[in-house]
């Protein structure tokens, strides 16, 4: 009996350190979707480099107390899975609002960003950001315009200086 329950303390261990250590973590209800459906929606986490499990709701309640994050307890009903990304904060969010638009069956119940609570509303708001590389590319054409402006400018000053000798 005793191995049980260290089997189920090294599983809420395991919880809180993913929790402690993921930059983003979303909780989801997956009931109602088929194999097939689930396989591909891990398939996608997967590729981004987001792990994707289903605990027991007690030991994920555990964890998240454990961790200091008892708010998330409240979510934890139910048959969830959580996906956990330790590099990407937007990854998870999209992959999953995207997946869910196409499968009315998967849905986001809350999540955790960068340690704070995040409620559906949150989530959803992050999903909708654009990716990095979208921002950098945008904060790159806001540096550039005014340097493009300029050229621009003394460009036309040069072609009008042109104009008035010739």
């Amino acid at each position: 009996m005793s191995s049980a329950v260290e089997l189920k303390k090294q599983t809420v261990s395991e919880i809180a350190d993913k929790l402690r250590g993921s930059k983003s973590t979303i909780v989801v209800d997956y009931r109602g979707l088929t194999v097939g459906q689930l396989t591909e929606l891990r398939k996608q986490l997967r590729e981004a480099g987001i792990e994707f499990k289903v605990y027991k709701n007690t030991f994920a309640r555990r964890a998240s107390s454990e961790v200091g994050l008892e708010g998330l307890n409240e979510f934890l009903t139910g048959p969830n899975a959580i996906a956990f990304s330790t590099d990407d904060v937007v990854a998870p969010a999209k992959i999953l609002n995207d997946f869910a638009k196409k499968n009315e069956k998967l849905e986001i119940k809350a999540g955790v960003i960068e340690g704070n609570i995040a409620t559906l509303e949150d989530v959803k708001a992050l999903a909708e950001l654009p990716s990095r590389e979208g921002l950098l590319s945008m904060l790159l054409s806001v540096l550039q315009a005014p340097i493009r402006n300029l050229a621009l400018a003394t460009k036309a000053v040069a072609e009008q200086k042109e104009e008035q000798g010739a």
